[in-house]
């Protein structure tokens, strides 16, 4: 890439709200400059969660994390996108001319007419487990890349979240798994909990994992129940902790924008209070806001209908549905 790449629109945050983002902006005919820090696109499913099975898209009863990111990235690629991934943007500085400059990690930089921003969550680490730190790689892991590597195992499985419960039931027919959370309730979807609770995982509520043992790996763990004090001992081969992430906006925060809760303020044309910067998914926030990645799709074309406004001030916000286009295409009249 030359130092200075120029775009319609720049994405930041190649996740699958950005990904929808860059799919949008070529439906609207605008070239788009797609950045990411990462490596690959898919943002935190591909990083952390490529195999486990997402429920609540549209159109899909049930996708694995990669199959949905590469379905996204297939979209994206009629269009003129270009992937700039492995490549941290810095900066975002106004130009004289109404335009932007983004500046990189690296040193380069990218120059656009409008901005999306769809960094999701950020940079992320996982909550570690504070008992099981020494077993890191010997048993114990925060991410599962491939579910078949612990088929037949005992496994357990630590959280009350969607990760957690999603792991649980994605593993409890093809592994031995005990579920432990700290509270009486979960905070992941009902279906999953029910289908957890129905099926044959082990679950033990308002317990914590007092110790990990084992000699070259993790071999069983030691339980305590809160409410009690009493102790239990259960054998493992594997331990899941799905805690949740710390997460790190970045430099994000430092641009300018109105922020609430760490998170950027948007109005209903997801506009920030940068002009010509909108923003999308998980890194930004209004009034009842609801985290999913069927909502962030909807932001995302809402951002990039109103960014092609912001670049050709003649064009109508609504662009039409993309039958019309096919119709078009074929020639047809209706």
């Amino acid at each position: 890439m030359s130092a200075a790449a120029v775009a319609d629109v720049a994405v930041i945050g190649a996740g699958p709200t950005g990904l929808f983002a860059a799919f949008y902006a070529g439906m609207r005919g605008l070239s788009v400059a797609l950045v990411d820090a990462l490596p690959e696109p898919g943002g935190q499913i591909s990083a952390l969660y490529p195999e486990q099975v997402i429920r609540d898209v549209a159109g899909f009863p049930a996708v694995k994390g990669r199959d949905l990111v590469r379905s996204l990235v297939e979209q994206v690629r009629p269009f003129r996108t270009e992937m700039l991934l492995g490549r941290q943007a810095v900066r975002l500085d106004d130009r004289h001319d109404g335009r932007f400059e983004i500046g990189f990690a690296d040193g380069g930089a990218l120059e656009a007419g409008a901005v999306v921003v769809t960094a999701g969550i950020g940079t992320f680490a996982p909550r570690t487990l504070p008992c099981g730190e020494d077993f890191l790689g010997r048993g114990l892991t925060y991410f599962v890349h491939d579910p078949a590597e612990l088929a037949g195992r005992r496994v357990l499985v630590v959280g009350g979240g969607d990760s957690a419960l999603d792991w649980a039931d994605a593993l409890q027919h093809s592994a031995q798994v005990t579920l432990v959370h700290r509270r009486d309730s979960f905070r992941a979807h009902r279906h999953t909990v029910d289908q957890v609770l129905a099926g044959p995982a082990r679950v033990h509520t308002e317990t914590v994992v007092e110790q990990l043992r084992g000699d070259t790996r993790v071999s069983g763990a030691v339980l305590r129940n809160i409410a009690t004090g009493r102790l239990t001992e259960v054998g493992c081969d594997s331990v899941v902790a799905a805690l949740g992430f710390v997460a790190n906006p970045g430099p994000l925060l430092g641009w300018g924008f109105d922020v609430a809760d760490r998170k950027i303020v948007v109005d209903t044309a997801m506009r920030t209070s940068r002009p010509g910067v909108f923003a999308a998914g998980d890194v930004c926030t209004y009034p009842g806001r609801v985290p999913l990645i069927a909502v962030g799709f909807g932001e995302a074309a809402t951002a990039v209908n109103h960014a092609a406004v912001r670049l050709d001030p003649t064009a109508s916000t609504f662009p039409g549905h993309s039958t019309d286009a096919l119709v078009a295409e074929a020639g047809v009249l209706i």
